[in-house]
């Protein structure tokens, strides 16, 4: 039996950001006697995936997902029969460095929870009785999960010692039997959550061409709203699972590749959390020192200095895509190429690490 206090930990937002959360997860679930993790409808099936999540509850925020309901009083009940069902003692909010923890907050102690952290540039008066001021005792400059396990730690709760600070998920769902099948294969993810992450289409296809040249399998991915865009890029040449994957079967797919190649978007980090190489084909819409996949095998690709830097833009905000359209099939050839050697290095160093007659 865990013995703690029962954790609501609260990220609102998308798939990625909720991946991104689980080592802070992990911290809070190692002190803790129950973890539910509140999501938004986007964010709930990577919640499903964590370690130490016990409990998943979906909550659409106003001011995070688009919907037409009224802010009412009736969306404020909900709020509340949904915390009064969970009971929390406490609860964690985890934010981005562009959101802000009171909104929630202030819902939370309406709903009577008596113990909020989290991580707010503006003063939040008596909403937080925890609070990182970014910038100042939060540095701006960490990755995502980095970030979320500082809150995670301002509140209490540290992951145990010797612990991973990295990404994981569990990895109990076998792959589609035309994946399972294969010896070696890479996974191109050609869809990105917004076009100005998205490497061109032509190239995909033309990735997938080369691939095939060289004898390598490819097993393209993509969510059921990517299934067009999968088939093409597929074409006859490789296994097209578009829309076809669970979040749980997508893990296990990621997980046996030799090499992901994908842009700036929630599958990116979820090849982080399985340990596999990845080829990150990464827009610079946002900031990559938080975002680019936080992994020990990355090769980042993308001109990290183009015009469109730091906009947050949906749409390419400069003609031809340059920060993107730069990137050359050679350049990600190459890219894997590179993250084999420095795989093998690593496994190199490790056997000379092992003492003789170690398992």
């Amino acid at each position: 039996m865990r013995t703690g206090p029962r954790v609501l930990v609260v990220r609102l937002d998308s798939f990625g950001d909720v991946l991104v959360a689980g080592p802070a997860v992990r911290a809070v679930a190692a002190g803790a006697s129950h973890v539910t993790m509140l999501c938004g409808p986007q964010g709930a099936p990577a919640a499903d995936l964590l370690p130490g999540v016990d409990r998943v509850r979906v909550w659409a925020a106003p001011w995070v997902t688009e919907t037409a309901r009224p802010i009412d009083d009736a969306l404020l009940a909900d709020f509340r029969a949904l915390v009064a069902e969970e009971a929390p003692d406490e609860a964690v909010v985890l934010t981005s460095f562009h959101q802000s923890p009171l909104p929630v907050a202030l819902l939370l102690r309406l709903a009577g929870v008596r113990r909020v952290s989290g991580a707010s540039v503006d003063h939040p008066g008596s909403l937080l009785d925890v609070r990182l001021r970014p910038g100042e005792d939060l540095p701006e400059d960490v990755p995502e999960p980095e970030r979320a396990l500082r809150i995670a730690e301002a509140a209490g709760y540290r992951l145990p010692s010797g612990a991973s600070r990295r990404l994981g998920v569990r990895l109990d769902v076998a792959p589609p039997a035309e994946v399972a099948g294969l010896d070696r294969y890479v996974v191109v993810h050609p869809g990105a959550s917004v076009p100005a992450r998205a490497w061109p289409e032509d190239r995909h296809r033309a990735l997938v061409a080369a691939y095939a040249t060289q004898g390598t399998a490819v097993v393209v991915t993509g969510s059921p709203g990517e299934r067009a865009l999968t088939a093409r890029v597929a074409g006859d040449t490789a296994i097209d699972l578009g829309g076809r994957t669970t979040p749980a079967e997508l893990a296990a797919v990621l997980a046996g590749a030799e090499v992901v190649v994908v842009g700036n978007t929630g599958p990116a980090h979820l090849a982080a959390a399985v340990g596999v190489p990845i080829v990150s084909l990464f827009s610079p819409v946002v900031p990559a020192v938080k975002w680019a996949p936080d992994a020990p095998l990355v090769e980042l690709l993308g001109d990290q200095g183009a015009p469109c830097r730091l906009s947050r833009a949906r749409e390419c905000p400069v003609p031809g895509h340059p920060c993107l359209s730069s990137v050359r099939i050679e350049d990600v050839l190459e890219a894997h190429r590179r993250l084999l050697d420095r795989a093998s290095r690593m496994v190199r160093r490790s056997l000379r690490s092992t003492p003789e007659g170690a398992a």
